[in-house]
C-alpha cells in the first residue's frame, strides 16, 4: 500500500528548475533511498513532501487521498515527520524538553494560559522513546551536553512522538563515526520492524545498497531511475546519478616530493594534543587517520593558530615561526579547508565572489584599503572556471550553491592567496560522488604542482588511496608515520595503530 505518493512535482527558483516533474512514492513498511548529486533536487523534493516549501505545481496524495501540506506542523500531524542535515535542537533545553518542544503536554483535560505541564509524563515518555532507539542517557540531560550521535538520537524520539507512518532523514551519518552510523542503521532497522517507512538520503552509498528496499536516482532536477534490492549495483547507481563514468581516485598524476616546508616538533595543546611531531615536503600528501578524538584536527587548528599551542616549535622552510592567529598562518602560506565550511569556511551571506577574495583583500586592494572590484571579479571568475564551480555567476550568495560547490570555493580562496601549505579536514563529507572525484583529482593535482598538502579524512580508503605517508594518531599522540607510495598500507594497518595498541618506533616511519 502506498502510504505517500507525489506526482509531477516542479519547482522553480530563480535561473534554477530545482525539480522538474519528479514522480515519488513511499509504501509500507519499506526503506527507500533518494541519491544524487548535490543539486539534483533531493533537498528540495523532500522538503516539499514535508511541507518546509510549497511546489509550483503537482500532486500529493496520503493513503490515496489528495492533499497538500500548508507547513512542517501540518505534515507532522498527517504521520510524516523530518529529521533535516542539521540538526534542529535547542542546546539550552534538556532532552526532554527537546523532544516534547510545541508539543507539550499539561495537566488537565484542557490547554490554558495557567496550565501547567505535566512534566513527569513527558520525561517519563521520553525516556521511553530513547531506551526504544537505544539512547542510554537520561531525558534531564542537557542538549548541549551530548555527543552529535546522542543529539541525532534526540531528534528521532522527536520525530517519533506524535507516532508517523513515514520519516525522512537527510543525511542522518554526515557528522557520525562508523560505529556511530553502524547503530542508527540498526534504528533504522527497528524503525520499519515498527511498521514505520524510512525515507533515507545519504552521499554515502555503501550505507544506501546496505539498508534500502528500494532506491530512487535523481539528476537535474529528474527521477532518471528506480532500482529495487535485487538490482542494486554500485556501478550503474553511480552512472545513474553522473551520467557518466567516475573515477575517484586518479591515477598517472605523478607527485615528486621536494624540500621539507612544513615541520612540526612536539606540539602540545591541553591534553588532546601530546608531543606530536612530524614532517611535510613539497609535492606530498600526507593523510591523517585515527579515531574520532584522536586529536588530528586540533593538531591543524594549532598549525592555523586558530587554537593557540601550549608546547612545542613549528618550522617553515628550515625557519622557526610563531602562529597565535589564522592571519599569521595565512602570511605564511597556510591555507585551511575546514571539517565545517558553513561555519569555518565561508560566510555564507556573502557571494562567491567576496568569499573567494576575502584573505587576499591586503594584497589586491589599492594602498591596503581601497577595494578594487574589477580586479577581484576577475580572480574569482578565473577560479570559478578552474574549479568548475556551478554558479549563476560570482555574484550568487554562497549559502545557495550546492554542498560540493561550497567546498570548492573555499579551496578557491586558499588558491587564490597561492598558498603552499594546505591542510584539508574531511575534504569530502557531505558532497556527492562525482564532486568527491573531482576533488580527489585536484588534491593529487595540488601535490603535483609542489603544494604540500595535509588531509585529515575518516574514510579509509580515501586516506589510502591519495596519501603519501600516513600519519596515525590516538588519544592526541602519533602512534605510526606510514609510507604509503606504493599503496601498500592497509586498512588493518592503520586501525591497529589507531586503536593505540601499539607504537611504531615512537610514531616514526
Amino acid at each position: 500500500m502506498e502510504l505517500l505518493k507525489a506526482k509531477g512535482i516542479v519547482k522553480n527558483f530563480p535561473g534554477v528548475l530545482a525539480v522538474d516533474n519528479v514522480d515519488f512514492e513511499v509504501n509500507e513498511n519499506e526503506i527507500v533511498s533518494i541519491v544524487g548529486e548535490n543539486g539534483a533536487g533531493k533537498s528540495t523534493l523532500i522538503k516539499i513532501l514535508t511541507g518546509v516549501l510549497q511546489p509550483d505545481s503537482g500532486q500529493i496524495f496520503v493513503n490515496n487521498k489528495e492533499t497538500g501540506f500548508r507547513s512542517p506542523v501540518d505534515a507532522f500531524e498527517k504521520g510524516i515527520s523530518v529529521i533535516h542535515q542539521e540538526l534542529n535542537l535547542c542546546d539550552n533545553l534538556t532532552a526532554a524538553e527537546n523532544i516534547f518542544l510545541t508539543f507539550e503536554v499539561v495537566k488537565g483535560k484542557k490547554r490554558t494560559l495557567s496550565s501547567r505541564l505535566n512534566e513527569d509524563y513527558m520525561r517519563k515518555k521520553s525516556a521511553e522513546l530513547l531506551d526504544l532507539v537505544g539512547a542510554h542517557f537520561s531525558p534531564n540531560v542537557l542538549v548541549r551536553e551530548l555527543t552529535t550521535a546522542q543529539k541525532q538520537m534526540v531528534e528521532i524520539c522527536k520525530a517519533l512522538i506524535k507516532e508517523p507512518k513515514i520519516i525522512f532523514m537527510d543525511e542522518p551519518t554526515s557528522s557520525l563515526t562508523i560505529e556511530e552510523t553502524r547503530k542508527l542503521l540498526e534504528v533504522i532497522h527497528m524503525l520499519k520492524a515498527r511498521g514505520i517507512s524510512v525515507v533515507f538520503v545519504s552521499h554515502r552509498l555503501d550505507e544506501v545498497t546496505q539498508i534500502s528496499d528500494r532506491i530512487i536516482i535523481m539528476r537535474d532536477g529528474k527521477r532518471v531511475g528506480e532500482l529495487k534490492r535485487e538490482e542494486f549495483d554500485m556501478d550503474t547507481i553511480i552512472k545513474l546519478m553522473v551520467g557518466r563514468e567516475v573515477e575517484f581516485f586518479p591515477r598517472g598524476i605523478e607527485v615528486l616530493p621536494g624540500e621539507t616546508i612544513l615541520e612540526v616538533r612536539n606540539l602540545r595543546w591541553k591534553n588532546k594534543v601530546k608531543d606530536v611531531s612530524f614532517q611535510v615536503r613539497k609535492g606530498e600528501v600526507l593523510g591523517f587517520a585515527g579515531l574520532v578524538g584522536a586529536g588530528r584536527t586540533e593538531t591543524m587548528l594549532l598549525i592555523f593558530g586558530i587554537n593557540k599551542k601550549e608546547g612545542g616549535e613549528i618550522f617553515i622552510k628550515g625557519n622557526k615561526v610563531n602562529i597565535e592567529k589564522p592571519l599569521d598562518a595565512t602570511r605564511l602560506g597556510i591555507g585551511l579547508v575546514p571539517e565545517d565550511r558553513k561555519l569555518q569556511g565561508l560566510v555564507l551571506r556573502m557571494t562567491v565572489n567576496d568569499n573567494v577574495v576575502l584573505p587576499s583583500l591586503p594584497v589586491i586592494s589599492n594602498h591596503g584599503w581601497v577595494l578594487n572590484d574589477r580586479k577581484e571579479r576577475a580572480i574569482s571568475e578565473d577560479f570559478v572556471r578552474k574549479l568548475s564551480i556551478k554558479t549563476p555567476s560570482v555574484y550568487q550568495i554562497a549559502e545557495n550553491l550546492s554542498g560540493g560547490n561550497q567546498q570548492k570555493t573555499v579551496l578557491a580562496k586558499w588558491l587564490a592567496t597561492n598558498a603552499e601549505i594546505l591542510i584539508f579536514d574531511e575534504p569530502t563529507r557531505g558532497i556527492d560522488v562525482a564532486t568527491k572525484a573531482e576533488i580527489h583529482r585536484m588534491i593529487r593535482e595540488l601535490a603535483a604542482q609542489g603544494k604540500a598538502v595535509l588531509m585529515i579524512s575518516s574514510e579509509l580508503p580515501e586516506v589510502l588511496n591519495l596519501s603519501d605517508r600516513i600519519v596515525v594518531m590516538w588519544e592526541g599522540e602519533i602512534t605510526a608515520i606510514l609510507d604509503n607510495r606504493s599503496k601498500k598500507v592497509t586498512q588493518e594497518e592503520i586501525m591497529y595503530y589507531a586503536s593505540g595498541r601499539l607504537k611504531q618506533n615512537g610514531g616514526q616511519a
